[in-house]
């Protein structure tokens, strides 16, 4: 069973009741030519979170899925010293063919089961390089024992991330960074350079602090600008805020003077208040821009749903400090009137904006209150500074390291704030 098919398979119980799926094996290296135990598999439960699973409580593994008889420990997956990731860390070693001494790498690998019904990882799937055109034959699958550079004193200096990257491809910003998180800070660091920028950007915005400062850090200044562009300004600035006061400044010199610009005025508020958690790019228009125009701006894929849930109509300059805010026009509203009115006769005027210094507790009352996803800001001279939105307010509202604890922590972190 190559380990490739089993990436994302469903787990389930005796019953055929879903638990989650199955994102990697954990094996131990041996120092011999003798092909390592599987430990067991890296599975994912919902929410997002990555356990460990033995292998002795696993009933049958095949194409289409992974059966398990016992329960599940939920404690999330901590790679142990000597413990191997086959897909996070063995895909794309670099190794050698001992028949034929020529270079190859790991693109895929097979387990079995021995006599003993232990699985092992038995076959290595490699490909290896030609100069010129690539000849058939390139790829085949090989004994362990007949590969080079497998064993545990075999830790490469570098390693290349092409059949990793395919196995990550499909996932979610959000699993993604939940894959991150459990690799060793090497090879998390050179995924995280084969990621173009846009992507990055959205995996470092779920990121927990530490790791998403690491990796900003280890990019290079060059390059870490341009992935700080492609964030959501209030993600980027509250990123910003989590490093020295020095890179900070010496990033915000590579970045575009206009999004420079946005990114010192949202570093200027506090971070539990509207002007600190707002975004400064919502979509505005003129009074006299019609509902079809509206309807063209909110339909664009680059805006997230909470963004896209209203436009902002103000008068000229249409750019962030914009003109007198005049008031909202609301997605649902937009949807039932003729296309070729204008949204200064459909804006809710009746809802009042913030201004930048109110504070997380105020903000999340409007929320509450008017039953939100979206707030305006707005400055003493009533012009629009950016919004506020619902998803922004909730990632304030929540310990700095929710995403590392259990429900049951956070629920706890709940009982002690109401206490």
């Amino acid at each position: 069973m190559f380990v490739s098919h089993l990436s994302g398979i469903g787990v389930f119980d005796r019953d055929g009741d879903p638990l989650g799926k199955v994102r990697d094996l954990v094996v131990v290296l041996r120092h011999d030519r003798e092909p390592p135990r599987v430990l067991g598999l890296v599975m994912e439960v919902p929410p997002r979170r990555r356990i460990f699973l033995p292998i002795t409580r696993v009933t049958s593994i095949d194409a289409g899925q992974v059966v398990v008889e016992a329960r599940l420990d939920l404690r999330r997956f901590q790679q142990r010293p000597g413990e191997t990731l086959v897909i996070g860390e063995l895909f794309d070693r670099r190794v050698t063919v001992r028949a034929s001494g020529e270079p190859a790498t790991v693109v895929d690998a097979a387990v079995e089961q021995d006599r003993n019904r232990d699985w092992r990882l038995a076959k290595v799937h490699v490909g290896r390089a030609h100069r010129g055109f690539r000849r058939r034959g390139d790829a085949q699958t090989l004994d362990w024992a007949e590969v080079e550079g497998l064993s545990a004193a075999g830790q490469p200096d570098e390693q290349g991330v092409t059949s990793l990257m395919a196995t990550l491809d499909t996932l979610r910003p959000a699993d993604l960074a939940n894959v991150l998180q459990d690799l060793p800070d090497k090879r998390r660091l050179e995924v995280a350079r084969n990621l173009d920028d846009q992507r990055l950007a959205d995996v470092l915005e779920e990121l927990p602090e530490d790791d998403r400062v690491a990796i900003l850090i280890a990019l290079g200044l060059e390059r870490a600008a341009d992935v700080l562009e492609e964030m959501e300004p209030d993600d980027a600035a509250d990123l910003l805020g989590e490093l020295p006061p020095e890179q900070a400044e010496e990033l915000l010199g590579e970045v575009e003077p206009e999004d420079a610009e946005d990114l010192r005025r949202l570093l200027s508020y506090g971070d539990f208040t509207a002007g600190g958690m707002m975004n400064p790019e919502p979509v505005l228009l003129p009074p006299d821009a019609t509902v079809a125009e509206a309807l063209a701006r909110i339909r664009s894929a680059e805006l997230s749903p909470s963004l896209a849930s209203q436009v902002y109509v103000v008068r000229p300059p249409l750019d962030t400090p914009s003109g007198k805010f005049l008031g909202v026009a609301h997605f649902q509203r937009l949807l039932r009137e003729p296309p070729s009115k204008l949204v200064s006769a459909v804006i809710d005027a009746s809802l009042e904006p913030v201004g930048p210094q109110a504070r997380l507790s105020t903000v999340t009352r409007y929320f509450a209150t008017y039953n939100l996803v979206a707030l305006p800001v707005v400055d003493e001279l009533d012009r629009l500074l950016g919004a506020v939105t619902v998803d922004d307010v909730i990632d304030h509202m929540l310990p700095d390291d929710w995403r590392d604890l259990d429900a049951e922590d956070l629920d706890e972190s709940d009982d002690e704030d109401v206490e």
